[in-house]
């Protein structure tokens, strides 16, 4: 399936990253030359998507905005329309997907997390892509059990190829006694219009907060729901051992400054 829409949620005051976000915003932050953002939209890009909206706090559109447009369009995304909606309250991630409904106007379309960035080789979507049979596809991974109360997890059902399988159920956060599997979702998503039905007036759940794994438990529960296994995770960039990960994978990949930062990690290396 081609899909031309991709939804970015990338609201919320990454409190785990200050005090760096204390004015700017986590989407924002640098990661080796570009912000955070930016690498997300180049994957949603590399996956099809020429319509790329990002949902934001109050404030952050305009500066978005900026940064994609300004100084003109950035190479690579000159085909690319890149625009935010706001996410008026932080009422969870469930909510910040539910408020880009009308941007997305009835379209099946990617969703990619916007803490999150795919390394280099690494891309998801185009699996996510070729997996759906008009339902929407979650991608997941094995996760080993120091992870299970950090990841929602889905409730695995038949398998359709080796990669690729039906799901009946998903769990926030479940932990290790109550985990119904070790796949757990990593954050990158193709969804039908029809999570939006499910996401209309949903209730708060875990974390009291308007969560996506519910919609997704609401859709594997109708047979409207399938997994994509990858074979690894992406780049959290949402806490500070992730972003100095994510800074040292992409700037030893950096196509520029990628062999004299390896040279330099070495020497560093050697000294320590």
């Amino acid at each position: 399936m081609n899909i031309d829409v991709a939804v970015i949620p990338a609201a919320g005051k990454g409190t785990r990253m200050r005090p760096a976000t204390r004015v700017v915003p986590k989407a924002l932050l640098t990661v080796v030359d570009r912000p955070a953002i930016q690498y997300v939209v180049e994957e949603a890009a590399r996956g099809g998507a020429t319509d790329v909206i990002l949902v934001v706090d109050p404030g952050v559109g305009e500066l978005t905005e900026r940064h994609f447009y300004e100084l003109g369009p950035l190479p690579g995304l000159e085909d690319v329309q890149v625009r935010a909606v706001i996410q008026e309250e932080p009422l969870g991630l469930g909510h910040a997907v539910w408020t880009s409904r009308e941007a997305v106007a009835g379209r099946p379309f990617f969703c990619l997390l916007a803490d999150n960035i795919a390394p280099p080789g690494h891309d998801v979507l185009p699996a996510l892509a070729a997996a759906t049979d008009g339902r929407s596809v979650m991608c997941v991974r094995r996760l080993s059990a120091e992870f299970l109360d950090r990841y929602g997890v889905v409730v695995p059902g038949q398998w359709l190829s080796d990669t690729v399988l039906e799901i009946t159920g998903a769990v926030e956060k479940p932990g290790v006694e109550n985990a119904p599997s070790d796949l757990g979702l990593i954050g990158r998503y193709v969804f039908g219009p029809d999570v939006f039905e499910l996401l209309e007036g949903q209730q708060a759940g875990y974390g009291g907060e308007i969560q996506l794994t519910d919609a997704i438990e609401a859709l594997a529960a109708t047979d409207r729901a399938l997994a994509s296994v990858a074979p690894g995770d992406l780049l959290d960039i949402g806490n500070p051992p992730g972003l100095l990960e994510a800074s040292a994978v992409l700037g030893a990949a950096h196509e520029q400054y990628g062999a004299d930062y390896k040279i330099l990690m070495k020497a560093l290396m050697e000294d320590w």
